[in-house]
C-alpha cells in the first residue's frame, strides 16, 4: 500500500468500499448517509457530459460542491470521472455534513485523495452556511426525503424577511413539513454568474417539489422563479425501490445557468422510471439498481435533447417553460336574498355593486398560454351565466405534473372477454364449493 504503488484515487477507492460494506450492513439507516453509486454515476454524467470539450483540457480546473455530503460518495464520484476523462484536470471539493460521523468519515475519505479537508464544513447547511459568499462550478446534492425544518425554521424565516432576493431564499419558502426545496434554494444560491461562466447542479428530490402547493403558495413561487429564469434543464424520473431507507419515486432535478442554446427556454422530462434491473439481494428498501446500459441509455436521452419512445410509450418529451405555468383565477357568483333578487352593496366601496356569495366561489386553473377571457367564455359561462371574475385575487402559478405527461391511455378490454373470465372463476368457485360438500 505505498503511495508508489497505490495513487491517493485508488486508496480512496479502497476507503470508499469499506465505507459502503458497512452501510449495507446497517442498511436501515444507510439512507441518511449514503446514496446509491449507480444513482451518484447518473447525475455526475448528467452535470458534466455537456462540458467533456472544456473538462477534457489538459491543466483545467473545477470546483464541486455537496451541502448534504453525507460520507462524500458524491464528491468522490465526481472526482473518478474528471481522474478518467482526463488525468490533469484538477477537481476541488467543497462539502458541509450535519451527522457527526458522516462528517468525519467525509473528511477522511478526503485526506486520503489529497483534497483539502478544510473544505467540509461541520453543521446544518441552512442556518450555519458554512461556505458562506463562495460560488461553485458544479454541485450534487440528496437532501433527505420529506424531513421537516422546524429546528431551523427561526433563522430561516430570518433571512427570508430581512435579506429577501439578497439572502437564500428570497423565491419563498416551502411549508415547514418537508425542507427539500430549500436545498434547492440553497444550491441555486451558489451558481457562478453566467458572466463568470455559470454553474450546473443536480439534486434529487422526491415527487413532492413537482406539484405541491397551489399559485401563490411557497412551492410553487420557488417553481416559478426556477422556470421563468430558465434554470431547470431536465428532470429525470428514477425508478422506485432504487434507496436505501424509502421506496417512493424520486426525481434528478439538472439545474443551470448556462443553458446551450437548443435547451434555452425549455425542459426535457425524462421518464426513466422502467430503467431497471432487480438487485440479487435486497437491502433495506433497496431491491432495484441502474445497470451501465442503464445509465449510458438516459445519459444519451439528455445529451440528444430529442423527444423518444420506447415500446411505444414516451421516454423523453420536451416543454417550453410556460407550459407548466398557470393563472388561479376566482370566479364569484351573486349573491340572492330570500325572494331570489340580486344583493347589491349599501355602504362605503361595496356601495351599488353586486355582492358575491362565498358558498359558491370557485376557482379554475387556466395555463399560461390561453387567453383568460376566451377560457372564461367557453368552460363557464355556459354553465353559470351569471358569473364574473374577480381578478385582483387573479393568482399565477407553476406545477410539473410530471407522470401525466407520459401518461399512455390503456383502452378496456373487450365486455365479452371480461365476461368469459368471470364465468370459468365462477365455474372454478362452483367446482371447489361441490368438492368441500361431497
Amino acid at each position: 500500500l505505498h503511495p508508489k504503488k497505490v495513487t491517493n484515487m485508488q486508496m480512496g477507492l479502497v476507503f470508499e468500499e469499506l465505507i459502503r460494506k458497512f452501510a449495507e450492513l446497517s442498511n436501515e439507516t444507510a439512507g441518511e448517509h449514503f446514496t446509491p453509486r449507480e444513482v451518484i454515476r447518473l447525475m455526475v454524467n448528467l452535470i458534466f457530459i455537456e462540458d467533456d470539450a472544456i473538462l477534457s483540457k489538459p491543466g483545467v480546473v473545477r470546483t464541486i460542491y455537496d451541502p448534504t455530503a453525507g460520507t462524500g460518495g458524491m464528491l468522490s464520484v465526481a472526482g473518478e470521472y474528471l481522474a478518467e476523462h482526463n488525468p490533469k484536470a484538477r477537481l476541488t471539493v467543497f462539502g458541509q455534513e450535519l451527522n457527526p460521523e458522516s462528517y468525519a468519515i467525509c473528511k477522511a475519505d478526503m485526506l486520503i485523495k489529497g483534497q483539502d479537508v478544510a473544505n467540509i464544513a461541520f453543521g446544518n447547511t441552512l442556518n450555519d452556511d458554512g461556505h458562506t459568499h463562495r460560488k461553485f462550478d458544479y454541485m450534487l446534492s440528496n437532501p433527505p426525503f420529506g424531513v421537516e425544518w422546524k429546528k431551523v425554521e427561526k433563522e430561516v424565516r430570518k433571512e427570508f424577511e430581512q435579506q429577501g432576493f439578497n439572502g437564500r431564499f428570497g423565491p419563498g419558502l416551502p411549508r415547514v413539513s418537508d425542507g427539500s426545496m430549500l436545498f434547492l434554494l440553497h444550491l441555486i444560491s451558489k451558481m457562478r454568474p453566467a458572466s463568470e461562466g455559470g454553474s450546473r447542479f443536480g439534486i434529487v428530490l422526491n415527487g413532492s417539489p413537482l406539484f405541491t402547493g397551489g399559485a401563490g403558495s411557497g412551492e410553487s413561487e420557488i417553481r416559478r422563479y426556477v422556470l421563468e429564469n430558465d434554470l431547470c434543464e431536465a428532470i429525470v424520473g428514477l425508478p422506485t425501490d432504487m434507496f436505501y431507507n424509502t421506496g417512493i419515486s424520486t426525481y434528478v432535478w439538472i439545474i443551470s445557468n448556462r443553458k446551450p442554446v437548443a435547451r434555452k427556454g425549455k425542459v426535457q422530462l425524462i421518464d426513466a422510471s422502467g430503467f431497471w434491473q432487480k438487485m440479487r439481494k435486497s437491502l433495506g428498501s433497496k431491491r432495484k439498481e441502474l445497470s451501465e446500459a442503464h445509465i449510458d441509455q438516459i445519459t444519451r436521452l439528455f445529451g440528444d435533447f430529442v423527444e423518444a419512445e420506447q415500446d411505444g410509450k414516451p421516454i423523453s418529451r420536451i416543454f417550453k417553460n410556460e407550459a407548466f405555468g398557470y393563472r388561479t383565477i376566482t370566479v364569484e357568483r351573486p349573491l340572492l336574498d330570500e325572494a331570489g333578487k340580486v344583493v347589491v352593496g349599501l355602504k362605503g366601496k361595496a356601495k351599488g355593486k353586486v355582492q358575491s356569495d362565498s358558498s359558491l366561489r370557485d376557482t379554475e386553473n387556466v395555463p399560461l398560454g390561453e387567453d383568460v377571457e376566451a377560457y372564461f367564455t367557453r368552460e363557464v359561462l355556459p354553465h353559470a351565466p351569471d358569473a364574473w371574475i374577480d381578478h385582483e385575487k387573479t393568482k399565477v402559478g407553476y406545477e410539473i405534473p410530471f407522470n401525466r405527461h407520459f401518461y399512455v391511455f390503456q383502452p378496456p378490454r373487450e365486455l365479452a372477454v371480461i365476461d368469459a373470465e368471470l364465468k370459468l372463476t365462477t365455474d372454478r368457485i362452483l367446482e371447489m364449493i361441490k368438492g368441500l360438500t361431497a
